[in-house]
């Protein structure tokens, strides 16, 4: 019981400090974690699904322990565990600064920021692509940077979210569907899928709950959602495009080739006036979660 309450407070602290403070610009435990599975990487990798299985699984492992270790400092330790686990504060201040940049005219601004955000080349985006990619990049990481590691802090406290932090880091460092990394990260997308496959479907509801347009926003999950190629940022980027009245999706270069994306909502493509909006609803969005994981503390 007094664990139980010592991770309330802690994961009250660390989402109120994530809202005031956002990510830290050097020394970030985030990045910390992946200069280290950088440096492993080049030590172990091997193009094999096994090896890449033990990889990501030892990974996973270290961040458990890390918040088993930040445990025991009772709620501050539970505090700066959730500190380190999300991201929702710095993701939408990127958000406006992206539609700042358009708003003065300033395209090249806007593409060095949305490179931040997505692993597409920035280099042949307009207005409309600037914001469709920096839209679907907040929809997806309001859930994987803000409601799933409070979920998994509700469900596991501080060892549930640094080891789904550490899972999601995985995945973005070599879960990619690249030639180097299509066995050996194969793992690591598919832990990631399996970690947010509960989260997604829960920002869903909140984007239904929190935007007004509950009707919308499920009409377009239902009909849209499993056409995209991820089973969970279908879910939310669908949601966000219902509860806003855009459309995203469509074609998207990556380093590692191109993919048509499918239609995700009816609307119009998002501009700088629907990005600010998307950045409103993810703010309200992460302020629920974090309500609900609070109370909802197991």
């Amino acid at each position: 019981m007094r664990q139980r309450l010592h991770d309330r407070i802690g994961i009250a602290l660390g989402a109120l400090a994530d809202g005031v403070f956002g990510d830290p610009r050097r020394g970030h435990p985030v990045a910390l974690f992946g200069t280290g599975v950088s440096a492993v990487e080049k030590r172990v990798y091997r193009d094999d699904r096994v090896r890449g299985a033990v990889f990501a699984s030892g990974w996973i492992g270290v961040g458990v322990v890390a918040g088993s270790i930040a445990r025991r400092g009772g709620a501050v330790g539970v505090a700066a565990a959730t500190f380190t686990s999300l991201g929702g504060t710095s993701l939408c201040r990127v958000g406006d600064d992206i539609a700042d940049a358009l708003d003065t005219g300033d395209v090249e601004t806007a593409r060095v920021l949305v490179s931040g955000l997505v692993g597409r080349d920035p280099s042949r985006l307009d207005e409309a692509g600037i914001c469709r990619a920096a839209v679907e990049s907040i929809a997806e990481n309001t859930s994987d940077a803000t409601v799933a590691p409070l979920l998994w802090g509700a469900a596991a406290g501080a060892p549930g979210m640094l080891g789904y932090r550490a899972a999601n880091t995985l995945d973005a460092m070599v879960g990619y569907r690249s030639d180097r990394y299509r066995r050996f990260g194969w793992a690591a997308a598919r832990l990631d899928d399996a970690a947010n496959l509960v989260p997604a479907r829960a920002t869903a509801v909140l984007v239904a709950a929190v935007s007004g347009r509950p009707r919308q926003t499920w009409t377009a999950v239902r009909r849209d959602a499993a056409a995209h190629p991820s089973p969970n940022a279908g879910v939310v980027e669908a949601a966000f495009a219902g509860a806003l009245d855009i459309s995203l999706g469509g074609r998207t270069e990556y380093s590692h080739g191109v993919e048509d994306r499918p239609r995700l909502g009816d609307g119009p493509a998002p501009l700088a006036a629907d990005l600010r909006r998307a950045v409103a609803l993810s703010r309200s969005v992460q302020r629920a979660a974090a309500l609900l994981a609070v109370i909802g503390r197991m």
